[in-house]
């Protein structure tokens, strides 16, 4: 395809980056276009090809058929593919002028100890890995949360690995630590950020939290902070799902996460063929699960909303 096309892979390469979703438990990914309609879109654009043609292609870049059951994610609102077409197009505004374009979320809280980790591993013949019988978590060291912030430009991930609680103030503290160890280094003359997350969780468009600590770390950095939300039901479409999150699991199957020194190693060593490096960290604070953001706090927040789907997307500006 592409020697008779130079400029078709390209063009295939931006369909698909607006419609990739993925499982952040493995590899895969697919598509919410056709092989037929994506077929029918290049031709559209000058570059005609087959369906069965697009069929290969999509599979040598490692998409997959997906069933119904394996793809559906609730009822997604009216103003879904609205929404999209803005964070697209805000993606490429931030990416134009060389600032941050960083895609985040918490990864599935993992279990610190000799406990059975679901795949399987190389060793030599005869001596597997040997864990508890039970999964009792006194068993344990406790809880490892893994919070991550993908940097799409780069593709380099970052992973805050917490001891304690997933909460807005450790979201928020994970995109501090990313700016201090690697974000500032690459961006120290960035016009601002932009956060594409989730609209629930730690970092969901309700939370009070998120937009307060968020406010603090504007204020620290001197850059104004622009968050676009995911609509509800649509997590596997944040990228940090299946280019960084789906590389950890495959990265730590089959090894049990027997000390948190071993989550932050693994998750360091994660690598692909790609390119993609991550820098992780163990955060040893507690934080409070109980924060309360009052109304007049949240009035002192810098916040402007944007004209499109204004509680879904927003810019905190330092004061």
């Amino acid at each position: 395809m592409e020697a008779t096309d130079p400029e078709m892979e390209r063009a295939l390469l931006t369909i698909l980056e607006e419609t990739t979703a993925g499982d952040p438990m493995s590899p895969l990914r697919w598509t919410s276009k056709s092989a037929t309609r994506i077929a029918e879109e290049l031709s559209r654009q000058g570059h005609p090809v087959s369906h069965a043609t697009m069929d290969r292609r999509l599979r040598t870049l490692g998409y997959s058929l997906q069933a119904n059951l394996k793809t559906k994610e609730g009822t997604a609102p009216p103003e879904r593919d609205a929404q999209f077409r803005y964070i697209n197009e805000q993606v490429r505004k931030f990416q134009a002028r060389g600032d941050p374009v960083l895609s985040v979320d918490a990864k599935k809280k993992e279990r610190v100890g000799e406990f059975k980790n679901p795949g399987r591993t190389w060793r030599p013949k005869g001596t597997p890995e040997e864990v508890n019988i039970y999964d009792y978590p006194d068993l344990g060291e406790g809880p490892a949360i893994p919070y991550g912030v993908y940097d799409v430009q780069r593709n380099h991930g970052f992973v805050n690995v917490g001891m304690d609680h997933e909460t807005a103030e450790f979201a928020v503290e994970s995109l501090r630590r990313w700016w201090r160890l690697v974000g500032r280094r690459h961006y120290g003359e960035a016009k601002g950020w932009l956060i594409c997350a989730d609209g629930g969780g730690s970092n969901g468009s309700r939370r009070r939290g998120w937009k307060w600590h968020l406010q603090r770390l504007a204020d620290e950095v001197r850059k104004p902070v622009t968050v676009c939300h995911y609509p509800p039901g649509t997590s596997k479409w944040n990228k940090i799902e299946h280019r960084l999150f789906s590389q950890i699991s495959l990265t730590w199957r089959g090894q049990p996460l027997v000390s948190y020194e071993a989550v932050v190693n693994l998750i360091g060593n994660t690598r692909t063929a790609t390119g993609l490096t991550v820098k992780a960290m163990l955060d040893r604070s507690q934080y409070d699960v109980g924060e309360k953001v009052t109304d007049e706090e949240m009035r002192g927040i810098n916040l402007r909303e944007h004209e499109v789907h204004p509680k879904w997307n927003y810019t905190i500006s330092p004061h």
